[in-house]
């Protein structure tokens, strides 16, 4: 078929089947490819295109959820799919730059070059959102693509004039400034340390936040923390402390987006939903909040700096990701299950129970502890240590057949540890050679392994333990003692009932710290002990 033809590709696009996903796709991507490769007139040409984006979002969605929920290997089934989405943007892209080329000289389209010059960059935008969405380093080149659409929009005037986008699900129209710019603040994001369900807010909230957003030219008086990117190098925005003078510098001003952060927060508190904010009907007041929180600072003050400087650092990590696998570590032992008993609630203090006197086990010997480790399946993955900090470490390896989640509880070792330390992971991340690599976050204090179970009006009791964790106060790194339990634990002023050492306690959970893929970590009172 003639999609090189106009009129054959509106009436193709018009008689799209939706439900067949992928003969929906081949079909835009080839008409797409076709104008591309014999375009018609610039005002035909755009005409076509516009017809199609609505149909070609849709399509670039649903495949796009075949590897959103995994970080997707560079190896794996998938990366076809991954591929396909990223060419019909790219084609895009360079496809609206084609029609605004052509139409430099007759300018019939002359009302329309700011739809041109947006839609480049939205379409080069979701190229580096794939990316991120599949946990995959940015090729080289990509970002270089991206600044330089914005680079023309504003040498040519347009970048702060605003045009209908009906894909632009808050405020159905955006300039080339807040395409730009919704995209930087995606990068700011950690998006590689996030789920796709938060990925998908993010996206939608830095759409809905741009506009509070601004560029500028960068001025002496600016605070080193205070981010810019180079229109001329390969990578988003970076501390302008980090960078070279350059007439190609922009300097991104977030001040008025922390003020709209703080409204919304402030909103939250008061009932508001987040679905009468602009933020979407799929997410909760309490998932929302935390997440919009935790964007506050980089999208609003500018960067902070690290709390703990990172460095290079030589040697092997042994990291076990399966939680009774963890417990083996921590207890030098397999978890078993105490049978449950009557319980005697005393008042004590915290440091009794903590550190209390318990009769001292006889440890396993290191030859049986590996034979035992080798017949269960506790078997640690070994990770190279590219940096590590008092925070962390980040690591390498090449992948193993093991799937890793956001904010997951790992058990690691340090090449100078003698005990397992528990971490989650913070952000993960495939290159382009297929190597993984990953960040975590090490929780402060020695562990030690406890039997846990729910008690109350609501709990049964004849429910067994589950295996959790206790971890002491380090005063050094202000942190209190915590408890990491079974994810869904957590709910304020909940009794749990704990037994280590043969001692039982109880304990009311008072203040969730941390809530993990698998892992609820909580502070708590003492209540008693037998």
């Amino acid at each position: 078929m003639n999609y090189s033809d106009p009129t054959v590709a509106q009436a193709t696009i018009r008689n799209l089947n939706p439900v067949n996903v992928s003969e929906s796709h081949k079909t835009l991507a080839a008409i797409v490819a076709a104008l591309h490769a014999t375009p018609p007139s610039p005002e035909l040409h755009f005409e076509v295109l516009e017809s199609a984006r609505s149909s070609i979002a849709f399509v670039q969605e649903e495949l796009a959820k075949r590897y959103a929920d995994h970080p997707l290997p560079p190896d794996s089934l998938e990366e076809a799919t991954l591929a396909k989405v990223v060419k019909l943007w790219q084609e895009l892209a360079q496809s609206y730059a084609q029609i605004a080329q052509r139409d430099a000289t007759r300018e019939t389209l002359g009302a329309q070059r700011p739809t041109l010059l947006q839609r480049r960059l939205h379409y080069s935008g979701n190229v580096l959102l794939e990316y991120f969405r599949a946990h995959r380093a940015v090729p080289k080149g990509l970002w270089l693509d991206f600044h330089a659409g914005y680079a023309v929009a504003e040498q040519q005037g347009v970048a702060r004039t605003r045009v209908a986008d009906p894909l632009n699900e808050v405020w159905k129209a955006q300039s080339s400034v807040e395409a730009y710019v919704a995209v930087l603040l995606v990068d700011l994001s950690n998006p590689f340390g996030r789920s796709q369900r938060e990925f998908v807010w993010v996206c939608r909230w830095a759409q809905r936040f741009a506009p509070y957003c601004t560029l500028h030219l960068p001025q002496e008086s600016d605070k080193p923390g205070t981010y810019a990117m180079d229109l001329s190098r390969d990578h988003g925005l970076r501390p302008i402390a980090t960078l070279t003078s350059s007439p190609h510098l922009r300097r991104f001003d977030g001040s008025r987006l922390a003020g709209q952060i703080q409204a919304v927060l402030t909103q939250f508190k008061q009932g508001v939903t987040p679905t009468s904010l602009g933020l979407g009907d799929d997410c909760s007041t309490e998932a929302g909040g935390r997440l919009l929180l935790s964007l506050y600072r980089p999208w609003g003050l500018a960067s902070a700096g690290r709390r703990y400087t990172r460095r290079a650092t030589r040697g092997r990590l042994g990291l076990c990701s399966e939680w009774e696998a963890i417990g083996f570590y921590v207890l030098g032992k397999p978890f078993e299950s105490p049978k449950i008993s009557a319980f005697n609630p005393l008042q004590t203090d915290i440091a009794a129970i903590t550190f209390g006197e318990r009769a001292e086990e006889v440890p396993m010997q290191p030859e049986a502890l590996k034979r035992l480790a080798i017949e269960r399946g506790y078997i640690p993955q070994l990770w190279e240590i590219l940096d590590q900090s008092v925070g962390g470490f980040r690591l390498q390896s090449q992948p193993s057949a093991k799937r890793f989640e956001h904010h997951q509880l790992v058990g690691i070792r340090p090449p100078d540890g003698q005990h397992y330390l528990l971490a989650h992971i913070s952000w993960l991340m495939y290159r382009p050679d297929g190597v993984m690599e990953l960040g975590v976050h090490v929780m402060p204090g020695l562990p030690e392994g406890v039997a846990a179970r729910l008690i109350g009006l609501h709990a049964n009791s004849k429910v067994p333990y589950k295996l959790g964790f206790l971890l002491p106060a380090v005063p050094a790194l202000k942190a209190g003692p915590s408890l990491v339990l079974p994810a869904g634990w957590y709910q304020s002023q909940r009794i749990v009932e704990l037994k280590m050492g043969g001692e039982s306690m109880q304990i009311r959970l008072t203040r969730l710290v941390t809530r993990g893929s698998n892992f609820d970590r909580v502070e708590f009172t003492t209540l008693g002990r037998s």
